[in-house]
């Protein structure tokens, strides 16, 4: 069974640092891609070790947006 997650990633300093948002699972890499990788297998490390119950978990993927807006 496939889950979607949301994959959050900022440029800090020299490294792209990944945070699933729906487990708080973090990870990094030198790259976007290295970044999102690195996540997805802390991901399912975490999953295998904390037994998070399949129920809890999306099976759609979420519709994630960006605004901006002036702010004085």
């Amino acid at each position: 069974m496939n889950y979607h997650f949301t994959a959050i990633i900022t440029k800090e300093g020299k490294w792209f640092v990944a945070k699933c948002a729906e487990l708080g699972v973090v990870s990094q890499g030198k790259t976007v891609e290295e970044a999102q990788k690195n996540l997805k297998e802390a991901t399912e490390l975490y999953l295998e070790k904390e037994k998070v119950p399949r129920k809890s978990l999306s099976k759609k993927a979420p519709l994630i947006t960006t605004f901006e807006l002036k702010y004085a």
